[in-house]
C-alpha cells in the first residue's frame, strides 16, 4: 500500500471499533485498535498507522492542547499533563538573515517535560491503560525515557527505559530517574537498545512506546495541526515548508499523517501542504542518504556519532512512513555538521529560544538550504526545534560563553569592564 497525498477517504473495515482501525502500510491488512497488542502487521511485519471512518476539519476542533485535537484521535482523552500549544515564536533577525517571507520557530521544548516526546505519551500511555497493560518499556536517546517515565508514573503503570551507556545527556537520565523509571544503560548504541526492546515487547514482557507504536505518532501529528492553524490565523495561509530534525523519523512520518488527513477531509487542498524537510547531523544520516540516492530504503549505519544526542540513530525505524512524506510534499532532506549545529543554537540563544542541540539542526539545515537556494526567499517556513536547552546543560554550557572571574568588590568589578572596553578598541 502505498502512502500517497489523495483526497480519497479510506473504507471501513468490519474490524473497526468506534470507527477506528489499525492499517498495514505495506499488505493494507486491517485490524481492531484494541483488541490485542500488537505493533506491526501479523502478515508481513509492516508498520501500522491508525485510520479513521470520519476525519475532522479545522471547524469541529476546540479547547487547548494536544487534547484540543480529539476528534482526530484513537480515544477522547488521554493520561495528561496539558502538553502540547506550545509557542509558535517570531525571530525576526534569524529571519532577516537567513532570507525569507516568514520563519518561525515551533518550540516543542516548552511542553511538560521539555520535548515533542510528550505529545506522543499522552495518547501512548492512554492506550496502554485501554490495552490493560502494567509495564511499559522503550529504547531511548533521553527524551523518550523522560516523557515515558513521566506520563507512566502519573498513569499509575511501571516504566523500563534501556538507554546507550554514557551517551545519554545528563538532564534527560535525571528526568527518567525522578519519575520513578528503571533505567537499564547498555553496553551498546540506541538501535542496540530498540532491538532489545522490541524483543522484550514481542515476548509480552512490556508494552513498547518507542515511535514503532502507531499510536504515540497520533499524538505526534498534532504539531503539524497547531503549526497549520497558527500560520493561517497569523498570515492568512499554511507554511510553505516545515523543517525538522530527523532520528528516528517519527515526527515526519506524525507529520504526513496530519496532512493526508486533512487532505482526505476536505479542510487543505493539495497545494496547501507544506513541503517536509528533513534534517540529520553529518554521523547520522541514514535518511539524506536514502534521499540522495533515490532510494526506497534507509540502509542502516552501524556506527553514528554527533554531539545532537537525540538524533544520534543509525536506523530510523518510520522512514517507511517518512520517505514517501518529504518526496510526496516535495521537501527534502539534507545533512550539517556539529559545528553548524551548534552556531545555529547559539543563533537561537540569541533571539531568546534555548534548544538542545539536536533541536538546532532544523535551523542549521535551513540555513545551508537557503544558501543553495533549494528554498526560496519568497518561502514561509517553519522550523520544529524538539527539546529544551536543560535537556543537555553540557552542551549548553560549551555552547555559551565562559565565566569571567572578578575580584569580590565593586571597584574590581568596574576596572574588569573598563578593561574590557580597551581591550575592545
Amino acid at each position: 500500500m502505498s502512502l500517497n497525498l489523495s483526497a480519497e477517504t479510506p473504507a471501513v473495515p468490519d474490524d473497526a471499533t468506534d470507527g477506528a482501525w489499525l492499517e498495514c502500510i505495506d499488505c493494507g491488512e486491517t485490524f481492531a485498535p484494541f483488541a490485542d497488542v500488537r505493533y506491526t502487521c501479523d502478515g508481513c511485519d509492516g508498520l501500522l498507522e491508525v485510520r479513521y471512518a470520519d476525519l475532522p476539519t479545522f471547524d469541529d476542533f476546540e479547547g487547548r492542547g494536544v487534547w484540543r485535537y480529539a476528534d482526530a484521535l484513537p480515544l477522547e482523552s488521554g493520561v495528561t499533563t496539558q502538553e502540547g500549544a506550545t509557542p509558535l515564536y517570531e525571530v525576526p533577525r534569524l529571519e532577516d538573515e537567513i532570507g525569507l517571507e516568514a520563519l518561525r520557530i515551533k518550540h516543542e521544548g516548552m511542553n511538560p517535560t521539555g520535548s515533542f516526546k510528550d505529545r506522543g505519551m499522552t495518547v501512548g500511555v492512554a492506550v496502554a491503560r485501554e490495552l490493560g497493560v502494567d509495564r511499559l518499556a522503550c529504547a531511548s536517546t533521553g527524551n523518550t525515557s523522560a516523557a515515558l517515565a513521566a506520563y507512566g508514573s502519573r498513569g499509575g503503570m511501571e516504566t523500563l527505559v534501556l538507554l546507550p551507556a554514557g551517551k545519554v545527556a545528563a538532564g534527560k537520565v535525571a528526568q527518567a530517574s525522578l519519575h520513578g523509571a528503571r533505567i537499564l544503560e547498555v553496553d551498546g548504541n540506541f538501535d542496540a537498545c530498540l532491538d532489545i526492546v522490541q524483543e522484550l515487547a514481542a515476548e509480552g514482557e512490556a508494552y513498547l512506546l518507542n515511535s514503532l507504536n502507531p499510536f504515540r505518532l497520533e499524538g505526534q501529528k498534532t504539531i503539524g495541526l497547531e503549526i497549520l492553524e497558527a500560520f493561517r490565523d497569523d498570515y492568512g495561509a499554511f507554511p510553505d515548508r516545515i523543517v525538522l530534525p530527523v532520528g528516528n523519523a517519527g515526527n515526519t512520518a506524525a507529520l504526513y499523517k496530519a496532512f493526508r488527513e486533512l487532505l482526505q477531509a476536505g479542510a487543505i487542498d493539495r497545494g496547501d501542504v507544506p513541503k517536509l524537510t528533513g534534517v540529520q547531523a553529518a554521523g547520522a544520516a541514514p535518511m539524506v542518504e536514502a534521499v540522495e540516492n533515490g532510494a526506497d530504503e534507509v540502509r542502516r549505519w552501524d556506527d553514528v556519532e554527533t554531539r545532537a544526542t537525540a538524533i544520534r540513530i543509525g536506523n530510523p525505524v518510520n522512514a517507511p512512513k517518512a520517505l514517501p512524506g518529504i518526496r510526496e510534499t516535495g521537501g527534502t532532506a539534507i545533512a550539517v555538521s556539529d559545528e553548524e549545529i551548534t552556531d545555529a543554537q547559539r543563533a537561537l540563544a540569541g533571539e531568546g529560544i534555548g534548544v538542545e542541540p539536536a533541536s538546532a539542526a532544523s535551523v542549521a539545515g535551513l540555513r545551508k538550504l537557503r544558501a543553495e537556494e533549494i528554498v526560496t526567499e519568497d518561502e514561509r517556513v517553519a522550523c520544529l526545534t524538539t527539546g529544551h536547552l536543560l535537556k543537555d546543560p553540557d552542551a549548553a554550557a560549551a555552547a555559551g560563553a565562559d565565566p569571567e572571574p572578578v575580584p569580590a568588590t565593586t571597584d574590581g568589578v568596574l576596572e574588569h569592564l573598563a578593561g574590557e572596553r580597551l581591550s575592545e578598541r
